[in-house]
């Protein structure tokens, strides 16, 4: 994004490309990449003198180096303007500014190009970051002006001029506006000298800037330069579904990408036969429905009853060639199935339940209480004695014979009774 949607602290913002300290809005909106800086000039040729000076979001204008000022891309610049002056970073220079005049500007005359001054000192870099500050404000307030004159625009942006002289104000609308009385307001207000300037919803986003559908930074804002015209056409021949809500862009135009890969499309669809012929066979006949180009497959459907739980069939473009060529000569096939394209359908693998993670029950053994097992009852009977019958009583336990003095293993040892607060360790107590 541009350096103007940056956070900014301390005046300048942060997260650029210039390290925080650009000021200009938009560090990589059209930018240029040298590709002849490496390469030196011939003998007895000067460097070229037009230079091309970037300022806010994606404006750009071609400026003379008349003083001969040694000057290198990303250079603070002071430049003529009407009325005063205007503050810019250089963008382009040497060489592949002549390569950028005929490309940009083919009837562009250098000596009547506007020159630069000299490189900015500090007092006119502040003096334009306060410029920079300014236009936030101003444009709410411009906005209030314009509602309050019942005026149907949209001020979409404001660029202060260097100096603090001048302020040109951005527009958007349908139709013709008078707004006479709303520069006499602004100027009024502000006390400066007002320009109003219209432009196109495309200029718009490409000043503004934005994150597109892709994931991207939009195109226009980045390195596109000119605004071809786009038609619906161009999505037809791409097979795109005819979706407004997915076709237009941030402008609400249809997206400049949509032309990108069209002349691609249209090379390798004159290849196919053409879809509005009908493909006559015994069983009926069969309409095209849409066209892969990828996979170069045709797909056509049967008319009527024909069709009914036949579905889609797919035919190469070869074997569309062939059935029409058999229809001129009065030859119908039996069927379009015969003429299909076999193509190995995976068959995904069996489910099963191997350890049974379907079941809802899978969990219940594990808040189930357990069971305590019951310890068989052991009978104190004499070896070879049978079990005691029903109703009879049982035979007395046998007293263990033990020697006076010596403790019982089976008679549980009582604890001494020990009083809180008590010396524990003094069986006294």
């Amino acid at each position: 994004m541009g350096c103007s949607n940056c956070s900014s602290g301390g005046g300048t913002p942060r997260g650029c490309k210039n390290n925080g300290t650009c000021s200009s809005g938009g560090c990589n909106k059209l930018e240029v990449f040298d590709w002849l800086a490496n390469i030196s000039l011939p003998q007895g040729h000067s460097e070229y003198d037009i230079v091309e000076v970037r300022f806010k979001n994606s404006r750009k204008n071609f400026y003379r180096n008349s003083k001969s000022l040694p000057l290198h891309v990303g250079d603070i610049v002071v430049v003529e303007a009407s009325p005063g002056y205007d503050v810019g970073v250089v963008s382009v220079t040497g060489e592949i500014a002549k390569i950028q005049v005929k490309k940009k500007a083919p009837g562009f005359k250098p000596m009547e190009a506007r020159k630069i001054t000299r490189v900015a000192v500090q007092e006119d870099v502040d003096k334009w970051i306060q410029a920079r500050s300014l236009e936030k404000e101003v444009m709410y307030k411009s906005r209030t002006l314009a509602v309050n004159l019942g005026l149907e625009m949209k001020i979409s942006d404001v660029e202060y001029q260097g100096d603090l002289s001048k302020a040109t104000f951005y527009y958007t609308a349908d139709s013709r506006v008078d707004f006479r009385q709303l520069i006499k307001d602004m100027a009024d207000q502000f006390k400066i000298r007002v320009e109003m300037r219209q432009i196109g919803s495309r200029q718009e986003a490409s000043r503004l800037g934005g994150i597109g559908s892709c994931g991207r930074e939009l195109c226009c804002s980045t390195w596109l330069t000119d605004f071809r015209s786009v038609s619906t056409s161009a999505a037809r021949y791409q097979q795109l579904s005819l979706n407004p809500q997915k076709l237009a862009g941030q402008c609400g135009k249809l997206k400049c990408c949509l032309n990108y890969e069209l002349d691609m499309y249209l090379d390798t669809i004159k290849s196919f036969p053409k879809g509005d012929t009908r493909l006559q066979t015994e069983k009926g006949s069969a309409h095209h429905i849409k066209t892969d180009v990828f996979k170069a497959q045709m797909w056509y459907v049967y008319d009527g009853e024909a069709g009914a739980g036949s579905g889609l069939i797919a035919l190469s473009p070869e074997r569309v060639r062939e059935i029409i060529q058999m229809n001129k000569e009065g030859k119908k096939p039996k069927e379009l199935v015969e003429y299909s394209e076999k193509t190995e359908v995976f068959k995904e693998p069996d489910y099963s339940n191997v350890v049974g993670q379907d079941s809802l029950n899978r969990f219940e053994h594990a808040f189930k209480a357990k069971k305590k097992k019951k310890k068989p009852r052991r009978d104190n009977r004499p070896e070879g004695a049978s079990a005691p019958k029903q109703g009879e009583p049982r035979a007395p336990r046998a007293e263990n014979p033990q020697p006076s003095g010596t403790p019982n293993p089976n008679k549980k040892r009582r604890r001494p009774n020990r009083k809180k607060g008590g010396n524990n360790n003094n069986p006294a107590e």
